[in-house]
Order: structure tokens, then C-alpha cells, then sequence
């Protein structure tokens, strides 16, 4: 008999395709709610859950499992810390390593991108910025505004724009742009632990030195020694600026931010890259599986996302 696990809403309410294959038997992923009676498991997309839903509108069937699904910082959403709310969940699946399906940010391709070698810099280009979203937990607005006055930098998002993108093709267009930079400022647009997103990975990518504020355990995610520039390490936007144009003048310092990519990746962010060859969507499957097969408790919540 088959298992159905109920995708209530979608992340951002785009379609659940490219679905990975095969699904382990006898489970079924679909969006469609007239399974709901039926479904094992119903997934929740914290983000685009409509307000009161959980509380109010909805009733979870004996022995059915709620998932939680999020991959947004948990600060930008209040009710998450709200245990009435979220102890209403068994499983979770975010992007914090703590959680029952830990989702990061990585690509199954990453470790191969990485190794590419850095490009040749173009002159003037020495940082850029790509700063859009009005989330700004981390204060990353305020922080670019008060690094601007002492270092050039060419900002090519919403925030202080002062340079444009002729073609813009979204992500293979950034990448192609900050690989002719020497800095590239990675800013995220909350500060939390393990909420580590691609805004680290694309400057190392593209062979630029990223200048990283966000979560505070960054380096859990690091692929390598001195593969970027914290801009916690500074006790301020001047103070940073200041060491960015010292790396820049001394192609030797400069260099030794790249020696890394020659080496053996670190074993934390090995495991990383693991977890990310299987799609969580298989690895959901399994922990299903696993709840279903246990003594249930009043909640499995335990502190997976709460603080």
C-alpha cells in the first residue's frame, strides 16, 4: 500500500518538479490536498503558510506526522519560536544541522566548482556588492553604507546601486561579474548559526575573496583555511576597509586567500557535500518512515528550530 506525503504549500508556491528519482517505495510525494485523510505526513512551507492555518483550520489525523519545512532564517519569522505553534510539528526540515532533515545550501557540484582556478582581475575592480532583499537582520544596509565612504565599491543590487548589469541572466550573470573582482561582499540577511547560504559560496566560486557577515559559525561550512574574510574580525566598516586595500596591494597576501583550493577540502565540509548527494526529499522519506515505525509522543519538536 502505497505512503503519501502531502506537500500542503510549496516553497515560494513553486511546482514540486524535478522531484528525485526513485521516491524509496512505497511513498508518493504530491501537492494534491484531496490526500490529505490519506497522507502519512503532510509538509508544511513555514514561509507562505497562510496565518492562523496550523491553529485554527486545520485538524492532524491520529497518527499522521507534520513536517515544517523552512529554509529561510527562523529570525525573519517570529511564530517559529512560538512553541503553541511549532510543537504542533514532529519533523523538521531546515536548514539549521541540528534538524531531522538538515537542507543546506550547497550544490551537489560544489566541490568541482571549487577547484576552479581564479580569473585575472580587472583593473579598478577591486569589490563588489549584490545586496537586494529588504531582510536586514544582519544590518548589512547599514554596515555597506558606512563601508562605502572609505573604499570603492561597485554595487550592483537595489541597495546604493552605482553600476548595472548590461544582460542580466540572474546567477550565471553574478558569477561572471565578481569573478573579475578582487573582494566580493557576502552578506547574509540574518545572523544565526548554520544559516550559511549561497551568498558564501559564489564569490568562492568564482575565484573572488568573499567578505563574509553572517552566521557565526561560518567556518563550520568553510571548504578550506583562509578561504574568506570575516567582517566580524573588524571592529568596524573603516577598520575592514582599511585591511581590504593592504590584501590588495600585496599580490603575495592577496594569493595565500586562494592556496586552499589546491588542498584537501576540510573533513566537516566533506560531510557536508555528502549529506547534499542525497535530496532531502529521499532523506524526508526515510525519517517518515523511521517516526512511523516509533512509539509516538506528545511532540518530536524537541529544539530543532526554537532557541
Amino acid at each position: 500500500m502505497r505512503k503519501v506525503i502531502l506537500f500542503y504549500n510549496t516553497m515560494w508556491d513553486r511546482p514540486l518538479d524535478h522531484l528525485p528519482e526513485p521516491i524509496p517505495p512505497p511513498y508518493v510525494l504530491t501537492t494534491d490536498r484531496s490526500t490529505a485523510d490519506e497522507a502519512v505526513a503532510i509538509v508544511f512551507h513555514l514561509p507562505t503558510l497562510p496565518p492562523g492555518l496550523i491553529e485554527r483550520q486545520l485538524t492532524k489525523k491520529k497518527g499522521q506526522l507534520w513536517v515544517a519545512w523552512c529554509l529561510e532564517c527562523d529570525v525573519h519569522l517570529p511564530h517559529v519560536n512560538d512553541p503553541s505553534f511549532i510543537n504542533r510539528f514532529d519533523i523538521t526540515m531546515t536548514y539549521r544541522l541540528d534538524s531531522d532533515v538538515a537542507v543546506t545550501y550547497l550544490e551537489p557540484d560544489l566541490p568541482e566548482l571549487l577547484r576552479r582556478p581564479p580569473a585575472d582581475k580587472e583593473d579598478g575592480k577591486l569589490l563588489n556588492a549584490f545586496v537586494s532583499s529588504g531582510w536586514n537582520q544582519s544590518r548589512r544596509i547599514e554596515f555597506l553604507l558606512q563601508l562605502m565612504p572609505h573604499i570603492d565599491v561597485h554595487s550592483y543590487g537595489r541597495a546604493f546601486r552605482n553600476r548595472h548589469l548590461a544582460d542580466d541572466c540572474g546567477r550565471k550573470t553574478k558569477l561572471k561579474t565578481i569573478e573579475a573582482y578582487k573582494f566580493t561582499l557576502a552578506f547574509e540577511n540574518a545572523i544565526a548559526k548554520d544559516y550559511v547560504t549561497e551568498k558564501f559560496y559564489d564569490p568562492l566560486i568564482a575565484g573572488s575573496v568573499a567578505v563574509y557577515l553572517g552566521a557565526p559559525n561560518v567556518e563550520d561550512f568553510a571548504p578550506g583555511d583562509r578561504c574568506f574574510i570575516n567582517a566580524a574580525d573588524w571592529r568596524s566598516p573603516e577598520a575592514l576597509s582599511r585591511y581590504l586595500v593592504e590584501v590588495a596591494s600585496d599580490e603575495h597576501l592577496y594569493a595565500s586567500y586562494f592556496e586552499w583550493k589546491a588542498k584537501p577540502f576540510r573533513p566537516q565540509f566533506s560531510r557536508l557535500v555528502e549529506l547534499t548527494k542525497e535530496h532531502s526529499f529521499i532523506r524526508l522519506c526515510r525519517k517518515v518512515d523511521e517516526r512511523l515505525r516509533q512509539p509516538r509522543t506528545k511532540s518530536c519538536w524537541s529544539t530543532s528550530l526554537t532557541r
